[in-house]
């Protein structure tokens, strides 16, 4: 039989049947809807996750790490020398930082990299006195991996390269200390180096342990403060373009410079894990509902087919093929499908847009939920084979009904 007349019998049940119609594609728009707008938060999850763990550590750090002495068991004529292993004390510096640097810039797929100084200090202002951490590097090297400028309280970073004793501290120690931009601070390094610096500028992760202790300086004034000249290097910093590749790439710069290359997700295994759980979470609950939407299409053609099996059974008489009766039902369920998608798209849109300016406050600010054309296409796809099969099972047993056993009845 030709299509047009299959599908127009399958419009003649949708539009008799207008209330079951009307049930299946709102479970479909529910559905999908639900479907798209947790994914969407998901990726605002992730996106806000991304940018808290990236204001204060690289896609790949480059260290040389510990040395570990190895055990010995042997045999001097009738004594047995053992030794533990330990660790060698050795100097945990880059050797020739500048050719490692050059090296691993050259690399494809780099965007930034910056050698680092870091040391553990005192924060002196009269008798107050708080322990911390600073992180000397090139000023504007690491404001474009850290992206320190938008995290900015207080003065402005650019006068960090101006000063070489130039100092930008976190909000916390600002606080303790009374400090503001212009004001003096003396930092004491481990090595019992005191140096005087000048407050440059204030700035804000909103991670409180990150404000509360740490500071950015120039390399050089690390360098001074551990007593050490220009090559004294401790961490070669790295970002990459794709920072979900970063465990790739930090394999391939272990091999390529010899020291170790941790990656942020060998890092921050803890909070990887918890992503990935939530992913898990948000991806079964998603994935159930569009499910259970199918179901409703599932029995409302199934009963469909049970109150039409006598119109079927006529069809069949008339000449009618199996696959025509599979064309009529599954046409039915996609159309049903198709219009749940439709409002469920608009649906989850309108919800989106309006979380989006819901302030929450505290670190996260607004709500994190964003746009992504990645789940609505997904949501589409899944929607779409849900319903087509939701219509092809019920409409199989359509096309299996025997005219002959029907009108003997």
């Amino acid at each position: 039989m030709k299509h047009p007349i299959n599908s127009e019998i399958a419009f003649t049940y949708i539009s008799t049947n207008k209330r079951l119609t009307a049930v299946a594609a709102l479970g479909v728009l529910l559905g999908m809807a639900v479907y798209i707008f947790m994914n969407s938060m998901m990726a605002g999850f992730d996106r806000i996750s991304s940018e808290a763990i990236f204001k204060s550590i690289p896609h790949i750090r480059i260290y040389k790490d510990d040395e570990v002495s190895a055990p010995l068991n042997k045999k001097a004529g009738e004594t047995t020398l053992i030794v533990n292993p330990k660790v060698v004390p050795t100097n945990n510096t880059i050797e020739n930082p500048k050719m490692v640097a050059a090296l691993v810039a050259a690399q494809a797929d780099v965007v930034v990299v910056t050698p680092q100084v870091s040391t553990s200090v005192f924060y002196n202002n009269g008798k107050s006195q708080i322990a911390g951490s600073s992180i000397g590097f090139l000023p504007e090297a690491g404001n474009k991996m850290f992206n320190i400028k938008s995290f900015m309280v207080e003065g402005e970073f650019d006068r960090l390269k101006n000063n070489p004793n130039g100092i930008v501290i976190g909000c916390g120690i600002a606080s303790k200390m009374n400090l503001h931009t212009g004001d003096n601070i003396s930092l004491t390094s481990s090595k019992g180096v005191t140096k005087v610096m000048k407050v440059e500028g204030i700035f804000q992760t909103n991670n409180s342990r990150e404000d509360k202790t740490k500071s950015y300086l120039n390399l050089q004034a690390a360098q001074q403060l551990m007593k050490q000249g220009t090559s004294y290097i401790t961490d070669i910093n790295v970002n990459v373009k794709d920072h979900n590749k970063a465990e790739i790439y930090a394999q391939k710069f272990s091999v390529l410079t010899g020291y170790k290359a941790e990656d942020w997700k060998a890092a921050n295994e803890t909070l990887v894990a918890g992503s990935r759980m939530r992913k898990i979470v948000i991806s079964f609950v998603s994935y159930t509902i569009l499910l259970v939407a199918g179901f409703g299409i599932y029995n409302i053609l199934n009963m469909t087919v049970t109150q039409k099996i006598n119109d079927i059974a006529i069809l069949k008489a008339m000449g009618f093929k199996g696959n025509d009766v599979v064309r009529i039902f599954v046409t039915q369920a996609i159309t049903m499908g198709m219009i749940g998608i439709v409002l469920g798209v608009f649906v989850a849109t309108i919800m989106v847009n309006l979380l989006q300016h819901v302030y929450i406050g505290g670190d996260i600010g607004y709500f994190p939920i964003r746009f992504e054309v990645l789940p609505f296409a997904r949501g589409i796809f899944f929607g779409f084979i849900v319903t087509f099969l939701a219509g092809y099972m019920p409409a199989r047993k359509a096309a299996k009904v025997d005219p002959v056993s029907i009108f003997r009845k």
